[in-house]
């Protein structure tokens, strides 16, 4: 939607609408994951977290430690990344992590959190704002698959996991020949994206300095060994019997193909259940198990932080030289 033309009430009208939307849709899609869960029922739920002492003040305050140094992390590398092209305080990257989130959290693959993000900034930096996002999101995805390359590994390896490894080829073909036919395209001087050249891209990329891209990517192996810790942390909790070395194989085998599946946001847990029940499975921990876990990871890691979101989404304001 292009509101530059008109004017600054009428389009703080609009931008209250769509404030209003974001939230309350987010708000919908939350109550109807968690009481519309054709697997897990939410009263059946509480009652296990019950039963599991989830609830006790020792607990509980170690859950929600791990679920702020896991969103302090993702934050910290955010500020550092914008740093490069705006210096921003650690107040305002909070308000620009937890807002995305909570602008995105019923878009495909978070795709709302590039447009909620630059819309924090001036037309002539957005692009830039884009570019950077993608950036930090590489690096958390390019941990996932190293770690969940290995955990593949150990896991086929210690459990002999029955792979059809005729279609794992053919799904390696398509991939490599995608490949080749992109990096072709690439060559081609006149290949752009949204405008912009490859060369310019390659160029904006090249200009971030080594340490910025290192300190990142050490954020992004952090973050993810403490959310991977959380999962094993809740399968102690839950009475779940695994070494912290089996569980760890198995958590980075369920993320890894959790994440190379196309997911509507909301439905990310969806996924990740039916991926974690097969998985967790391998090792004996019970179906119910596995799906009151996955569930309570979502609750803690993306709907917690999206409710706090929402209030830095209501009171997000353009200013007047801010065009949508």
């Amino acid at each position: 939607m292009h509101l530059g033309s008109l004017p600054y009430k009428t389009k703080q009208f609009f931008l209250l609408l769509i404030k209003l939307s974001i939230v309350v849709g987010a708000f919908y899609f939350i109550y109807k994951k968690l009481i519309e869960h054709e697997e897990l029922d939410f009263h059946v739920f509480l009652q296990f977290l019950k039963e599991n002492n989830i609830f006790s003040t020792k607990t509980t305050l170690f859950l929600l430690f791990l679920t702020l140094f896991n969103w302090f992390l993702e934050i910290l590398k955010w500020k550092i990344l914008v740093t490069t092209i705006e210096k921003i305080s650690f107040k305002n990257a909070l308000e620009q992590s937890l807002g995305s989130l909570t602008a995105s959290l019923f878009t495909p693959n978070r795709i709302g959190e590039y447009g909620a993000k630059a819309i924090y900034y001036p037309s002539g930096k957005r692009k830039k704002i884009v570019l950077l996002n993608f950036l930090g999101n590489m690096m958390q995805m390019s941990t996932t698959i190293i770690f969940g390359s290995i955990g593949l590994y150990l896991l086929n390896s210690k459990y002999e996991l029955d792979i059809n490894y005729l279609k794992v080829s053919r799904f390696l073909v398509v991939i490599i020949v995608i490949a080749l036919f992109t990096a072709f395209g690439l060559k081609q001087n006149n290949f752009k994206i949204k405008g912009v050249s490859i060369e310019r891209l390659i160029a904006f990329f090249k200009s971030i300095s080594a340490k910025t891209k290192i300190l990142g990517l050490v954020l992004s192996i952090v973050r993810y060994l403490v959310f991977s810790f959380q999962f094993y942390y809740l399968l102690t909790i839950f009475g779940v019997n695994v070494s912290y070395y089996n569980a760890m194989i198995v958590i980075t085998s369920m993320y890894v193909l959790a994440s190379v599946i196309p997911s509507v946001f909301i439905f990310d847990v969806v996924i990740k259940s039916s991926v974690a029940v097969y998985l967790f499975t391998i090792v004996g921990v019970n179906d119910f198990t596995t799906l009151c876990i996955i569930t309570l990871m979502w609750l803690l890691n993306f709907v917690l932080p999206s409710l706090f979101g929402s209030y830095y989404v209501l009171n997000f304001n353009l200013s007047k030289d801010t065009n949508l």
